[in-house]
């Protein structure tokens, strides 16, 4: 049973203030910072606990700065929090950036089986999805083209159809339809739509609402780093009062 556990999770990060205009000034405050305090600790994520069980589909939602994306990267072991813990039970594929995990030389075949290597899958098991990966991404005229031609939306394509082509146990999502055509948007729902039925776990950060509302169940509200609401559509309609 897939799960997601995030009990008291606090993450704070240190912001260094150099108030450099010049690279001159800039190598001065490095050595400066000796002496003088130069920086402040932001607490991103304040306390935070939260579960997700099989099946659901989580929306997070709060304006910029709320810490979204800073919730997902922690839950994707990206970043590690400074307190609480996270336990994850389940294979997970985080799409956070476009074409996070491509290597901009290799072209869009050859990134499905590094990307894959990388989502822990083996040569055999990405070899027999290669060909729909190709197909659902719309892809086969430039699919042994290296990605650093790509455009945003075929890079998010490609690697949305990657993700939700090997199945994965949890599907976590920062904004991915960005860039993308109303044709893809409208298969890539239907897409996420099967996978939840088959138990998967989605969470997605979207500040489209009537996104949010189409593929999510449960929404959870962040501002500031803290949790303000966790529930169904109701909290998505008081947030998109504010």
């Amino acid at each position: 049973m897939s799960k997601i556990v995030v009990d008291h999770v606090s993450l704070q990060f240190r912001v260094w203030h150099d108030g450099a205009s010049s690279t001159k000034e800039y190598f001065a405050n490095l050595f400066r910072r000796i002496k003088t305090k130069q920086y402040t600790d932001f607490l991103a994520l304040k306390d935070i606990s939260l579960t997700v069980k099989d099946g659901e589909r989580v929306g997070i939602i709060g304006h910029n700065g709320a810490g979204k994306s800073t919730l997902l990267r922690t839950i994707s072991r990206i970043y590690e929090p400074s307190a609480g813990t996270i336990q994850v039970n389940g294979r997970v594929a985080p799409l956070l950036e476009i074409g996070a995990g491509f290597h901009p030389e290799f072209t869009g075949r050859e990134n499905i089986y590094f990307n894959g290597a990388i989502l822990g899958y083996s040569r055999k098991q990405l070899k027999e999805i290669e060909e729909e990966v190709i197909a659902f991404a719309e892809l086969e005229e430039f699919i042994d083209t290296p990605v650093k031609y790509y455009s945003t939306g075929m890079y998010m394509r490609l690697a949305f159809s990657l993700a939700t082509t090997v199945h994965p146990d949890i599907l976590i999502l920062d904004e991915l339809f960005v860039g993308g055509d109303a044709a893809f948007v409208r298969r890539g729902k239907e897409r996420m739509n099967k996978m939840i039925d088959r138990s998967s776990v989605m969470v997605l950060v979207s500040h489209d609402q009537s996104l949010l509302r189409s593929l999510c169940d449960r929404f959870i509200w962040l501002d500031h780093g803290k949790l303000i609401a966790d529930g169904d559509a109701s909290v998505l309609d008081a947030y998109g009062a504010t």
